[in-house]
């Protein structure tokens, strides 16, 4: 059986699943995109190409083995895209819940039942129907809980709203020992610069007391203001609207001193390293693409 463990978005990382690009389906027809990065993509003809993206997530395998990580991959479906691996499932402590995706993404959570299966089944929760949430959303922090959401009225005219105010109240019924705070994302379906897909898309915090920010991604300022004073303005990496686009908040950290992350984030990758990290780069522009990149395409399993 596996023992899943997560407590945090940095501790030191032992077991994970890395979504896959095989049989990725080529180019969805417009109507068919979940964000509006893809969208963008699609219409300019440059949406990437399956063996580009396969070459990508193979650099992160070989990152995570080089670090000792167990690696397990979803069964490849045909013609499909199964690269965010973050979308369908997340872990706090000991708990794998399976996320209330787009009904469209139903498969890609049946392709992971090869790891599912050596979990123990009272440690999978189901939220509630009314409960939208996608992993991306969702970062344990030791004592608390980050999510992003979007509750205006109009939440269901964006297929950018993924996480709603039910999945807040259902996590913080569900970890009643923890602090769930919860942050509302600024949401486009039509400019991918003013739309926050998931936090982790505008937020991720790294090492111990650190974190990269991206102000604008926020729609209530206090709420912005209530991670720089948590984390302090010294210790926050903001990144501007063209970084956020290009996803430099979507790192992935292997341990509170290593992390992985895309090869052309040259000014963050040189903060990181005055920072005392230890910085992995790998190609993922070609992921970018599809508004996702490390930590939207990796779920842990299990961190010391």
């Amino acid at each position: 059986m596996l023992e899943l463990n997560i407590k945090n978005e940095t501790s030191r990382l032992r077991a994970v699943i890395l979504g896959t690009a095989k049989s990725n389906g080529g180019v969805p027809n417009v109507e068919d995109c979940y964000d509006p990065k893809s969208i963008e993509h699609v219409l300019s003809g440059t949406y990437p190409k399956e063996d580009d993206m396969m070459l990508e997530m193979e650099a992160v395998a070989e990152v995570l083995k080089k670090y000792n990580v167990q690696v397990f991959r979803p069964d490849v479906i045909n013609s499909y895209n199964q690269i965010f691996s973050r979308d369908i499932a997340f872990v706090i402590d000991n708990i794998l819940i399976r996320s209330n995706i787009l009904p469209d993404r139903e498969k890609e959570y049946m392709a992971i039942q090869n790891m599912i299966s050596h979990i123990n089944p009272e440690n999978i929760e189901v939220l509630p129907e009314k409960c939208h949430i996608e992993g991306g959303d969702v970062m344990p922090w030791n004592e608390y809980i980050f999510v992003g959401t979007y509750s205006g009225n109009d939440y269901s005219n964006y297929i950018t709203a993924r996480t709603n105010i039910h999945s807040v109240n259902a996590l913080q019924e569900l970890f009643p020992h923890k602090k769930v705070k919860s942050f509302e994302l600024r949401k486009s379906n039509t400019n991918a610069k003013e739309n926050a897909l998931h936090l982790d898309c505008c937020f991720q915090p790294i090492g111990i007391d650190k974190a990269i920010l991206h102000k604008n991604g926020f729609l209530v300022e206090s709420e912005y203001e209530w991670l720089v004073n948590f984390f302090g303005k010294e210790n926050i990496f903001e990144i501007t609207k063209d970084e956020m686009y290009q996803m430099n908040s979507n790192i992935f950290s292997i341990s509170e001193k290593v992390i992985i992350s895309e090869k052309n984030f040259t000014r963050l990758n040189t903060w990181l390293r005055e920072n005392d990290f230890t910085v992995e780069e790998v190609p993922y522009a070609e992921i970018a693409k599809q508004e996702g990149l490390l930590r939207c395409s990796t779920l842990p399993l299990i961190r010391d």
